[in-house]
């Protein structure tokens, strides 16, 4: 890999590093190594999985400050958010080093059909062989990590691909395994990493040697990969328009502060965070006084100041993308609530079209993009219905289902939507964007499919072998 591409800092643009940049070439490279390598890693006892992982746990743990600045500096995050990200990192590690010693099959009662009568049965999980990790720009360490960890649990040898512009963390984090594995007398093969354009990761998901391939980014290239990796097993990890919806009878205070957290987090730019807020016609008018006589409250500025909760997204294109979205929306009927002040600017005295300021949008349509589609901003579109029972409807009306967050006292309210909710995920008086790093998490619909979590991912990264065996008996 002898090019390079400057990696930008998106406060102001400043070059951050230049990384290394791949070919096609190189990915045909990368793919022939860990192939080579799949005997060896699958190979590897469950001690010495779990030994590796809470190595490389132990070396994260010792790095986490370097991390959490270098995450600021590639994806523009407030510090808060990156610290988030490295201690999630964290959880994921451990987590996944745990369950090492949990990946078994079971018996299978071969005599429900007579012509078992005798017969013993049962499966085992084996490694599915190698694995493509390509992650998103949004958390590159987290959502790299949740492609490495199962990987190396299930005996994998795996290829990441991270967005190309924030691919440094992601660099660290397989330095820092490689290391661990040269450290532990395994190849280095087993982890690898190639950088570069969408013709570098279509050359990885094509090749039949991968036979796992995980994605986390939007719905639109996701559904290109699925094409392009079939009949390979995908796992799909998209976007979202996450609903939020507040009964008449929720604590309004704990909803608001919810919507302050929720909607404008990692500057807008997560898959669950708060996007659609459906407000029974009760509370409405309060819900949304408070809401927005507190936006500003939210610190904008330099994602580098501990005070920063927003700053400017990834690049000027995504700031104007933004801005188009919220437009249209206003020409179909919206209001602005609260929004960034003409001229916007980073806090720095001059304007940056990356920035957008925390943004609330009221009375919106259902059928403009900006509710209907995954805006990846910090804007949150409020609604009014008259029941639950409509807000759930409202919410299912999407083509996404990520996940999606309710408040209210009632637990029969609760337990509507956890029933009814057609998302992967629901979580009640807590915020959307709460995800337990542990739990199967996933979505349904134009969401993606398959399941990541410690436990789940690594049995997406293996494959079932049946044993159905007839004890002769000696004469």
């Amino acid at each position: 890999m002898s090019e390079s591409t400057a990696i930008l800092f998106p406060f102001d643009d400043s070059v951050v590093a230049q990384a290394p940049t791949a070919t096609a070439a190189d990915s045909l490279d990368a793919l022939s190594a860990a192939t080579e390598a799949f005997a060896e890693v699958s190979a590897l006892t469950t001690a010495e999985r779990k030994s590796i992982l809470n190595a490389v746990h132990d070396r994260v743990r010792a790095e986490a400050e370097r991390l959490e600045d270098l995450l600021i500096l590639e994806t523009g995050k407030p510090r808060v958010d990156c610290h988030t990200e490295v201690a999630r990192t964290l959880v994921t590690l451990q987590a996944t080093a745990e369950e090492v010693s949990r990946i078994h099959g079971e018996t299978v009662p071969l005599d429900l059909q007579e012509l078992g009568r005798g017969m013993i049965g049962y499966y085992t999980r084996r490694s599915a062989g190698v694995v493509i990790g390509i992650a998103g720009f949004n958390y590159p360490l987290l959502l790299a990590t949740h492609k490495l960890a199962p990987a190396i649990a299930a005996g994998c040898p795996v290829i990441l691909k991270p967005a190309p512009n924030t691919p440094l963390a992601t660099l660290e984090l397989v330095a820092i395994t490689r290391e661990v594995l040269a450290a532990h007398g395994v190849t280095q093969a087993a982890v690898q990493l190639v950088n570069g354009d969408p013709i570098v990761g279509e050359t990885l998901v094509r090749d039949p040697r991968a036979q796992v391939v995980s994605f986390t980014g939007s719905a639109k290239i996701g559904h290109l990969i699925a094409q392009q990796a079939a009949p390979r097993k995908v796992l799909l990890e998209l976007g979202s328009n996450t609903g939020f919806i507040v009964a008449a009878d929720a604590d309004i205070e704990a909803a608001v502060n919810a919507v302050l957290a929720g909607g404008f987090y990692a500057n807008g730019q997560a898959c669950i965070s708060v996007q659609r807020v459906v407000l029974e016609r009760e509370i409405a008018e309060e819900f949304t006084s408070r809401l927005v006589a507190r936006i500003g409250e939210i610190v904008v500025g330099d994602p580098r100041d501990a005070s920063t909760r927003v700053a400017p997204v990834i690049d000027a294109a995504s700031g104007e993308r933004i801005r188009a979205m919220i437009d249209r929306a206003v020409a179909a009927g919206a209001k602005v609530l609260a929004g960034e002040p003409a001229g916007g600017n980073a806090g720095s005295g001059s304007p940056n079209p990356a920035l957008v300021h925390p943004t609330v949008l009221g009375d919106v349509p259902a059928d403009v993009d900006v509710w209907a589609e995954e805006i990846f901003g910090p804007v949150v579109c409020l609604t009014t219905v008259d029941s639950v029972d409509e807000a759930i409807n409202l919410v299912n009306a999407s083509r996404y289902g990520l996940q999606a967050a309710v408040y209210t006292s009632s637990l029969e309210s609760a337990f509507a939507a956890v029933e009814r909710l057609d998302v992967g995920g629901v979580v009640v008086n807590e915020i959307p964007g709460f995800r337990s790093d542990i739990m199967p998490y996933g979505g349904v619909k134009d969401s993606g499919i398959g399941r990541e979590g410690p436990r789940y991912a690594i049995e997406e990264f293996t494959v079932t072998r049946m044993a159905m065996i007839r004890p002769v008996a000696r004469s």
